[in-house]
Parts: structure tokens; C-alpha cells; sequence
């Protein structure tokens, strides 16, 4: 008994199609991921370089206090570490 082809001819070609339409997919949703990446990559840069800026005027401020004002200094940094030896022995 001949049971013809395992899989007829029109599922052959409807397969091939699918896998068509499933590579583009995966193509299409590859680049907009990457492109999202990219975008989300730049914010991210622009926040550090931010950060960074505003930490060094921070550094640069307290440099310049500290130098103004060396006995205030030397005292609010025993005041804060004698606060923080209170806090942590506990």
C-alpha cells in the first residue's frame, strides 16, 4: 500500500513561508532591540558624564571650603564622626 509523500507539496511550501516570515520577524525585532539598546545606552552615558561632573565640582567645592575654613572643617568632621561612632556602636 502507498500512502504517497509524508507531507504533501502545498504544507511544503506553506512551511518554507512560515520560516520566511518567522526570520524576518526575528530580523526586525533584533534591530529594534538594538536600536533601543543604542538609545537607552546614550541616556545612560549622558547620566554618568552628569554625575561625574557634578561630583567633581562637589570635590572641588569642598576643596575650596576646607581651605577657606580649615577650623569649621577639622570640627564638623569630628562632629560627624563622633555621630556615626555613636550610630555604629550600637
Amino acid at each position: 500500500m502507498d500512502y504517497g509523500p509524508a507531507v504533501p507539496p502545498q504544507a511544503a511550501g506553506q512551511g518554507e513561508r512560515a520560516a520566511t516570515h518567522v526570520r524576518k520577524a526575528a530580523e526586525d525585532f533584533r534591530s529594534a532591540a538594538g536600536a533601543m539598546a543604542n538609545e537607552y545606552r546614550g541616556r545612560a552615558e549622558e547620566v554618568l558624564d552628569d554625575a561625574l561632573r557634578r561630583v567633581r565640582s562637589f570635590q572641588d567645592d569642598s576643596k575650596q571650603y576646607v581651605r577657606q575654613n580649615p577650623t569649621k572643617a577639622v570640627f564638623t568632621a569630628l562632629g560627624v564622626g563622633f555621630v556615626l561612632g555613636l550610630i555604629f556602636r550600637r
